[in-house]
């Protein structure tokens, strides 16, 4: 399946925007507040916010409970996060994807399946990286057999070089591509910046667009309204959350005039030519 048409049948868009919800903190960790009423609001508000102002997917992830394990996260976190996807995914009609930080895709997996979500998001799903949780090696061999014993289809989107981190393995941007893809099996690639809200070089995107080929590229940090004319050329898609929340301040919650303001931008520089320029007539 060309990337064009996994992107058509999942996300009804040749160029999805994905945005992201990053939930309260959950039970078990250090900041988890006592409700978990209190987060699923929240999570309930946010996806409304994202849905309404007309992107093409959403991601949950449990961005509030750092510090993050580098292993699997207990299993009250699966629990609450499998509660909030499925009552997300009756609310909204948009698919709902998962990404349980740091890494633990297994957990991720097994949310997906039982929810019928149809993507995750594997931040190191080959190779081996440095960051502030240690040393974190790639999950490619135990999730795609995992996978295929839960006989669900759920897409793989993969980070390659991961933003707050440092590779052990292959520095060449070019090579992690073609491993992630063709020996991780990841249905879809992730490029980011080296930190949350900071952009990939022009450099680096130029170089994966021409790794990936047929297989989607999607810009995985940094995307704002102001940039997304330079950038989005050279990706199929975009994952989007600092930009999206009131102020541009990460603990803020989803602004829906932030969200309307990207999505508009968007499908301006996605639009055809023609289009495009009978617009700014």
């Amino acid at each position: 399946m060309s990337g064009g048409v996994l992107l058509q049948q999942l996300f009804g868009s040749p160029k999805p925007i994905i945005g992201v919800i990053h939930l309260l903190p959950l039970p078990t960790s250090p900041r988890w507040g006592g409700s978990l009423q209190e987060v699923i609001e929240r999570a309930e508000q946010e996806a409304t916010a994202l849905a309404s102002g007309g992107v093409d997917g959403i991601l949950v992830e449990n961005f509030f409970d750092a510090p993050f394990t580098k292993g699997t996260v207990d299993p009250a976190v699966v629990s609450a996060m499998s509660l909030i996807v499925q009552r997300i995914m009756q609310m909204v009609p948009q698919p709902v994807g998962i990404n349980v930080l740091r890494n633990d895709s297994h957990s991720a997996m097994a949310i997906a399946a039982c929810t019928g979500a149809p993507f995750i998001r594997v931040n190191v799903l080959t190779g081996v990286v440095a960051t502030d949780q240690g040393i974190i090696e790639g999950t490619a061999y135990e999730l795609m057999r995992y996978r295929r014993a839960l006989g669900t289809h759920t897409k793989v989107f993969a980070d390659v070089l991961v933003k707050h981190s440092q590779p052990l393995s292959s520095p060449n941007l070019t090579l992690a591509i073609h491993d992630t893809i063709h020996r991780g099996l990841a249905d879809a690639i992730i490029v980011s910046g080296w930190a949350t809200g900071q952009p990939p070089s022009l450099a680096d995107l130029q170089e994966a667009r021409q790794a990936c080929g047929d297989t989607p590229l999607f810009i995985g940090s940094g995307a704002r309204w102001d940039n997304i004319g330079e950038i989005l050329p050279l990706a199929d898609g975009v994952i989007v959350c600092s930009s999206l929340k009131r102020h541009g301040q990460i603990h803020q919650p989803i602004d829906p005039i932030r969200v309307h303001q990207f999505v508009e931008a968007v499908h301006h520089y996605s639009a055809p030519k023609a289009l495009v320029s009978s617009l700014e007539v």
